[in-house]
């Protein structure tokens, strides 16, 4: 009895020590992360919330202030409308830099042929949206990998939006345009 407490307490601690070890990793990466993209991202990650739903077609991506902040909504905008372009062209260079080349997904998208994937950019009253469309199978899985990988480097500063039929996503406190 005593030798069996003794193990179980042994594996509790090893359990204990190795969650401990995997969160500061985590931390250290959301931390990483979060200094890499304020250099590619003019507005304030610690005020904004990014929001990524996954569609049976590809996906949609917003960013939205957390509180009322139209000089944020305005950096967010004129960020993402850029992003947009950027994308639709195949380049990907800010995920990479903020992110990693071994970025989940992002070779695949960087790869997709010109007509393949379609990604539109439109306002929201509380920053701005991108969708992400495309009828291959492996682009869908690429953004939703792509998606994943963003949801766990940006931490608490993401959430994973949750309806497979609309396009409108909004993080607690915003409202519909």
């Amino acid at each position: 009895m005593a030798r069996t407490a003794a193990l179980l307490l042994a594996a509790s601690l090893a359990a204990c020590s190795l969650a401990s070890s995997a969160a500061a990793d985590t931390t250290a990466r959301e931390k990483a992360v979060a200094q890499r993209g304020a250099d590619v991202m003019p507005f304030s990650l610690a005020a904004t919330t990014h929001i990524f739903t996954k569609t049976a077609d590809g996906g949609v991506q917003q960013v939205v202030t957390k509180r009322d902040d139209p000089q944020q909504a305005g950096l967010i905008r004129q960020h993402l409308a850029m992003v947009a372009q950027q994308f639709a062209a195949g380049d990907f260079a800010g995920p990479e830099q903020i992110h990693g080349k071994a970025m989940p997904g992002l070779a695949a998208l960087r790869a997709a042929k010109p007509g393949e994937l379609t990604i539109t950019y439109r306002d929201l009253h509380n920053g701005g949206e991108i969708a992400y469309r495309t009828d291959q199978p492996r682009l869908v899985t690429a953004l939703h990998q792509w998606f994943d990988a963003q949801l766990s480097d940006h931490g608490h500063d993401a959430m994973a939006g949750h309806s497979a039929n609309t396009r409108h996503h909004h993080a607690a406190g915003t409202t519909p345009e």
